[in-house]
Order: structure tokens, then sequence, then C-alpha cells
């Protein structure tokens, strides 16, 4: 009778230089291309620099992404998959305020208000940027602002047929203009002005 092998057997290990992604550190790089973001912009942005100010090896970034373009686009996607929470408060006024108050603190955080001006003028070159922009700026509120209407419809506040482009534009487009384009400070109650007027105009 043969000797049973398992006893005897080593237990197989990983093949040396196999790679394991450690969490911390990736979280780690998306945090310093953020901040490489605001500090230098894509076009002088680097995988050194990257490397350098997350405290990891250029390896440890390579592993994970094969460019810095690949790097950007992975990490715009990301927030386009996390989306915005519809506000429910019970009115149109209401919605559109939250809405407008979750953006202005999106857009107002000091490397959003870095990053953001920097991707959208990158985007003029590189239509994956473009494409992922949309998704992140674009795509996700289209889908809160979908929420909004219809709950505003179902309310009698709304007519029915009230187009969620539109919708977008006239709530979120000032905010977008104030706080990215002319990037000027927001004065005390532009927010509730600003939801008053959206809302007026929605039902003209």
């Amino acid at each position: 009778m043969s000797a049973d092998p398992s006893p005897t057997t080593p237990p197989r290990r990983a093949p040396a230089g196999a790679a394991v992604l450690r969490e911390d550190v990736t979280d780690a790089i998306r945090t310093a291309v953020f901040e490489e973001l605001a500090a230098v912009g894509y076009a002088r942005m680097s995988i050194e620099g990257i490397a350098r100010r997350a405290g990891v090896g250029k390896t440890a970034v390579y592993r994970r992404w094969k460019s810095k373009l690949a790097l950007v686009l992975d990490l715009v996607s990301a927030v386009a998959t996390e989306g915005l929470p519809a506000p429910a408060t019970g009115s149109l006024y209401g919605d559109v305020r939250a809405l407008l108050e979750v953006a202005a603190h999106a857009l107002r955080h000091p490397v959003a208000s870095q990053v953001v001006p920097d991707l959208l003028v990158e985007a003029t070159r590189h239509p994956e940027i473009a494409d992922a922009i949309k998704a992140a700026l674009l795509d996700g509120q289209h889908g809160v602002a979908a929420v909004v209407v219809r709950d505003a419809v179902a309310r009698g506040e709304l007519p029915e047929g009230t187009d969620v482009d539109r919708a977008l534009d006239l709530i979120v487009g000032p905010l977008y203009w104030r706080l990215v384009v002319v990037r000027s400070a927001l004065p005390a109650g532009y927010l509730d002005g600003l939801a008053v007027s959206a809302v007026a105009a929605l039902r003209a």
C-alpha cells in the first residue's frame, strides 16, 4: 500500500514576484493623484510625482494603471459610479435647494476647484477624458434631476413632460458657471435665491 503523500507534500506557494495589490496602497495612490492634479495640473502630472506623494515606488502605480491617463480616467469614472443621493424633502423647492447644496459643497472643495477646471481643458484634447467627465459631472446628476422632476410631477408641482435636461441646466448650470468658470465666492443667500429662481423657471 502506497503511503499517503499529502502529509509530506509541501503546500504550494505563490510564484515569486506575484503582485498582491494592497488596498491601503491603492487608496494612497488615488489620494495622491487628486493632490497632484490640484498642485500641478494634468499636463505636468507624472507617475513619478504621484508615487513620491503617495510614498510608494513607481512600480506600485504601474501595477494598477498603465499610464497617468488610465489612472485619471479610472478615478473620474469611480466618481460617476458613486452617484448623488436623490433628495426627498417633499417639495420641489426643498429638493432643488438640497441638490444645489450638495453640488456647491463638492465644487467648493479645494481639490475639486483645481481638478475639475483642469480636466475640462484636457477634455478638449482627449476624447477619453471628455467621456469620463460627462459621466462624472453630467450623467450622475441627470439621474438625480430625473428623480426630482418625477417626484414634482407626481405631487402636481410640475406639468407632465417637464424636460429633465432643461431642469438640470436651470438648477445647476448657474452654479457651475459661478464656481467653475467665473470662480467667485457665493454670497450669503445665493443658493436660496438660485433655488427660488430655478423653481420659478421650471414652472414657467
